[in-house]
């Protein structure tokens, strides 16, 4: 695990000095691995789907930015750098047209809308820009404990929704996020891009192991590396370029501390779910999709976990062991091993992670593939040949229909394809749901140390109050979500 300095929290002055030294080519080249490989002509939306916006066929998809994170590089020791939200917000303006952007932190807002020349309004309420008719979707980068409550505002307002990873912050917030998302219609495309990119090697792995060439019952091994531990920190003025109050939103109200923001926040359980739910909402992902189960979920889920327990610091697991049962014999473990996810069975086994695609079965297909980080973002099958082609038509058949009838692309791509032709995303809402509520299963089996029975169709664990308390958790009054599932 890697050795952080989190002791000496940025100046005002210092962060001011840094901005101004970042120009717009800083977010090109920020984004360029990615941002190469979105399709040069903007997305042009039918009237139908612009919502209440009234205009031309020639009208460019308008898109709103929500949550804009600079974090500190502490790795390599300062100099900040674009978020995931202010990437995946940047992607989007690549497509469409970029015209508002809401943050909390006034300095990510400036930073981010320094790009559009002026032509990108900031707002610090996020429900003043979904306000406006003339935007068809947002892009939502903020921390997990605000995702469910600005997708279903933004979707009841008319907006397509592009939500980073994972989901929402509890079982019960992913499903009121999918009610609205049925009862609107609205397009919601999550951020969990290895569906799409990486050259595709997710997608092959998924393919054979829906196939039955590895076998009828598959076990996956999903490692994703461990979490941080870190504080106990200290408190500090809350700076004058951030809403303290907002920020926090649904969790209790605390202090100004400069390390429950930006990247960090994900190591508390207020705002997220530690290193389980940052990326096991990625090779978890990929795991219940090629066991068939991005519709449904474990019935049995054990585990043990270390969490922080050091006051005013981080207090997510950051060494964990899941295990996991499911109908019809499958299995996985989810752990804090190498980040890889090998998936086996009585015929055989792959390993994918976005390094590529190995393993016997991979490599008679003619797909096994070795990634270099050049080629990450690249939606782009690879040539065909001995190593990493594309392999035999019925695997391509099947990658197309994972897809759904749409031809693999770019992760934003897709979600524009969708506003514009309709269709389902790649990774909707509902599969999403699902591999959220698979993180969040592991996390709560782990806090109260004790194997646990899960019903996924009813979505609840089988006689059990205590574990199903913690299926939601109490929000602050002012920023409830007034859904009931």
């Amino acid at each position: 695990m890697s050795t952080k300095n989190f002791d000496q929290p940025d100046t005002l002055g210092n962060i001011q000095r840094d901005l101004r030294r970042s120009s717009r080519r800083r977010f090109m080249n920020a984004a360029c691995v990615t941002a190469a490989t979105l399709v040069s002509a903007p997305y042009i939306a039918p009237a139908c789907a612009l919502g209440g916006r009234h205009g031309s066929a020639n009208d460019r998809i308008r898109v709103g930015a929500i949550g804009t994170s600079i974090y500190v590089d502490r790795y390599t020791g300062g100099g900040n750098h674009p978020g995931r939200g202010a990437l995946v917000g940047h992607l989007a303006g690549e497509l469409g047209n970029m015209v508002a952007v809401a943050d909390v932190n006034r300095l990510n807002a400036d930073f981010f809308a320094e790009r559009y020349n002026g032509n990108c309004k900031i707002y610090n309420d996020y429900l003043e820009l979904i306000a406006r008719q003339d935007i068809d979707a947002v892009t939502i980068g903020t921390p997990d404990h605000w995702h469910a409550k600005i997708a279903i505002d933004a979707m009841r307002a008319g907006k397509h929704v592009y939500c980073e990873k994972p989901l929402a912050l509890t079982i019960r917030e992913g499903q009121q996020i999918c009610k609205v998302a049925m009862e609107t219609g609205k397009v919601f495309q999550v951020g969990t891009q290895q569906r799409s990119e990486f050259a595709q090697v997710f997608l092959k792995a998924v393919a054979i192991a829906q196939s039955g060439i590895l076998g009828d019952k598959l076990h996956c091994l999903i490692g994703i590396g461990k979490g941080e531990k870190g504080g106990p920190f200290q408190n500090m003025p809350t700076p004058e370029h951030i809403d303290w109050d907002r920020w926090l939103g649904q969790a209790p109200a605390v202090s100004y501390c400069p390390q429950r923001g930006d990247f960090d926040y994900r190591w508390w359980l207020e705002y997220g779910g530690g290193q389980v739910t940052d990326w096991g909402a990625h090779h978890g992902d990929i795991a219940l999709w090629a066991l068939g189960m991005s519709g449904s979920g474990p019935t049995t889920i054990e585990g043990k976990g270390d969490f922080g327990q050091v006051e005013n610091g981080f207090n997510s697991a950051y060494e964990f062991d899941c295990k996991f049962e499911f109908e019809g014999g499958h299995t996985a473990r989810l752990y804090s091993g190498n980040n890889e996810l090998i998936i086996s069975g009585d015929k055989g086994k792959i390993r994918v992670n976005r390094g590529g695609l190995t393993g016997k079965p991979a490599e008679e297909l003619g797909v096994a593939h070795k990634i270099s980080k050049n080629d990450w973002g690249n939606d782009a099958a690879p040539k065909d040949g001995p190593q990493g082609g594309n392999g035999p038509q019925w695997l391509q058949d099947a990658i197309d229909k994972l897809y759904h009838g749409k031809k693999p692309g770019n992760h934003m791509g897709n979600f524009f394809d969708c506003i514009r032709d309709g269709g389902t995303p790649v990774s909707d809402v509902e599969s999403q749901h699902r591999s959220a509520s698979f993180c969040h299963l592991a996390n709560i089996a782990m806090q109260l140390k004790r194997k646990l029975s899960w019903n996924p169709k009813l979505e609840s664990f089988v006689n059990d109050p205590e574990a199903n308390a913690m299926v939601s958790r109490k929000q602050r009054e002012k920023y409830k979500i007034d859904v009931e599932v």
